[in-house]
């Protein structure tokens, strides 16, 4: 992927909650030296907590790239979305998206760029033909990040075990297989946008060989629960060979995200369905601990709920974004 010019204008667009913003918070949260502000069009249901600007306000505190920060469903670039786009790259503005709906496929904004000297990133576009899946064990050691919902916190779990590794100096890499996580760190492979059939070998591909020692933290997508995702995150277990699982779950769910005649499954649920599919390519695999996304629970709340699982599950449950990380390394460590 070129190099995508910082800092940003995390662009919030007309999102309708919180979790339609889910981009955009995730660069906030991880990386809050690479923006300035959020832009927001009226009507807009999300706000990461940066300032409010305005396209030329963003260009005057330094902003070089406008980066759309709103993963709706469909991955759909709006008429609406496309003036306020128009008027960034006139202002001089690169544009970046992890849509599916790519920038380089809308004439008018790749002639405006032309015109105007700007770049269009699209960041989930497979930029390498990967093969198939192989199956051949590889060196080093992999956890990968499996969720009873889309969008419960895998990649920031995936990421706090990543931070805390590097902490106490261990050998850890964070793999981006979704473009949050690739906006985030740079690097890595859009899976849901990889023809099917090669998604198992990307996996593959994007964690090679390695150190005995060193740990690969894989960012999951979708959940074998939800109909729309399930191959996703198929193809992760079976390409990441994971020697470990941390189960991820958001408690306040009242059902799978855009499905709502389907409740979500419990911890045990997809415990019990993930490690038979994981011991598949890897026999050896464990579930090492629960991450619980528990923004929207008071403090009280969440520990009780944390040390109920906790005594159900028999294993160390944290929220690792909030409490950190450090209980879930040394589960993984020790297995």
């Amino acid at each position: 992927m070129s190099e995508i010019k910082r800092p940003y204008l995390l662009f919030l667009g007309d999102a309708p909650d919180q979790l339609a913003a889910k981009v955009a918070q995730g660069i906030r949260d991880w990386r809050p030296e690479n923006v300035v502000g959020q832009y927001r069009m009226d009507g807009c249901g999300a706000d990461v907590g940066l300032p409010d600007m305005s396209l030329a306000e963003g260009r005057r505190a330094g902003a070089q790239t406008l980066v759309i920060g709103v993963a709706n469903r469909g991955g759909v670039i709006s008429q609406a979305w496309k003036g306020v786009m128009r008027e960034a790259i006139a202002l001089g503005y690169d544009i970046a998206s992890g849509l599916h709906n790519l920038l380089r496929d809308e004439p008018d904004l790749v002639a405006a760029a032309r015109e105007a000297g700007v770049q269009l990133h699209d960041v989930r576009v497979p930029e390498e033909d990967y093969p198939i899946a192989n199956g051949r064990k590889r060196s080093g050691r992999r956890c990968l990040a499996l969720g009873t919902d889309c969008s419960v916190g895998k990649m920031y779990t995936a990421l706090a075990m990543d931070r805390e590794m590097k902490r106490r100096g261990l050998k850890s890499s964070f793999r981006a297989t979704g473009q949050t996580g690739i906006l985030i760190t740079g690097s890595g492979v859009p899976l849901d946008a990889v023809v099917a059939d090669f998604m198992a070998g990307a996996v593959e591909q994007l964690t090679p060989d390695s150190d005995p020692d060193h740990w690969d933290h894989i960012e999951g997508q979708g959940s074998l629960f939800h109909l729309s995702y399930s191959g996703v995150t198929m193809a992760l277990i079976h390409g990441g060979q994971p020697d470990a699982l941390i189960l991820c779950h958001e408690p306040t769910r009242t059902h799978m995200r855009g499905l709502p005649d389907y409740a979500l499954p419990s911890l045990e649920a997809l415990r019990d369905l993930a490690l038979p599919i994981a011991r598949v390519a890897n026999p050896d695999c464990a579930v090492a601990g629960i991450s619980v996304n528990t923004q929207h629970m008071g403090e009280d709340e969440a520990l009780a709920y944390l040390g109920e699982v906790e005594r159900r599950m028999g294993l160390p449950a944290v929220d690792p974004f909030r409490q950190g990380a450090g209980r879930l390394v040394d589960a993984l460590l020790a297995i």
